[in-house]
C-alpha cells in the first residue's frame, strides 16, 4: 500500500471514528485532560499498524489499538485504578474471553480479597485502600488522614503483607509468601 492509498484509508475508515473513539476514551481513562493526546497517540499506532495492510475492520481495529494504549499507560503508572479496566473488555470480544468458571473463580478470589481487608485494622485498611484501591500518592494519604508519610509507608507495609499471608492461607496467590517476604526485607532495610 502507497503512502497516499493509506492516508486516504485512514481519512476515509478511520477519522469518522472519532466520535467512538473519544467516548471510549473518556468511559476508560479517569484523566480527561488527556485524551486529546491519547486521541492523537491512538491515531498514530494505527497508521503505523495500517502501513503493511488494512485490517478487516477499522473500527475494531480503533478501539483494540485504543485499549492496548491505555493497558500500558496504566501498567506505567504501576498504580491501577480499577474502575480502568471495567470496560475494556466488553469491546474486544476476539480476545481471550472469560469462560464462566474463570469468572465465578475471579468472583470469588475479590470476595476473599474482600474479607481479608476486612480484618485489617481501620487505620490500616483505610490507607490501604487509599494508596492501592484509590490511588492516592503517600503525601496525598498522610496529607488526608493528618499523619506522616513514615506512618502510611509502615501501614501499606502492613496491609499488603497480612493480606498476601492471608489470601496464602486461602491457597491463592502463589506468590504471596515471596511478596511478604520480600516487604519484610524492605522493611528490615530501611529501619536499619
Amino acid at each position: 500500500m502507497t503512502q497516499d492509498e493509506l492516508s486516504a484509508w485512514f481519512v476515509d475508515q478511520v477519522l469518522p471514528l472519532e466520535g467512538v473513539l473519544e467516548r471510549y476514551l473518556r468511559r476508560n481513562w479517569r484523566d480527561g485532560d488527556e485524551i486529546a493526546d491519547l486521541r492523537q497517540e491512538v491515531y498514530a499506532r494505527v497508521f503505523d499498524g495500517c502501513a503493511q495492510g488494512q485490517p478487516d475492520s477499522a473500527q475494531a481495529f480503533v478501539l483494540s489499538t485504543a485499549r492496548n494504549l491505555l493497558i500500558d499507560r496504566a501498567r506505567r503508572a504501576q498504580i491501577v485504578d480499577i474502575e480502568t479496566f471495567a470496560d475494556m473488555n466488553a469491546l474486544a470480544p476476539t480476545l481471550d474471553e472469560l469462560s464462566p468458571e474463570r469468572h465465578l473463580a475471579a468472583r470469588s478470589e475479590l470476595r476473599l480479597l474482600q474479607r481479608a481487608l476486612d480484618l485489617l485494622p481501620a487505620r490500616c485498611r483505610e490507607v490501604v485502600e487509599l494508596r492501592k484501591v484509590e490511588g492516592l500518592s503517600q503525601r496525598e494519604v498522610a496529607a488526608r488522614m493528618g499523619i506522616s508519610e513514615d506512618t502510611v509507608e509502615k501501614q501499606v507495609s502492613k496491609g499488603v503483607r497480612a493480606l498476601a499471608l492471608a489470601l496464602q492461607a486461602t491457597g491463592l496467590g502463589s506468590d504471596a509468601k515471596a511478596a511478604a517476604a520480600q516487604a519484610s526485607q524492605r522493611r528490615g532495610r530501611t529501619t536499619q
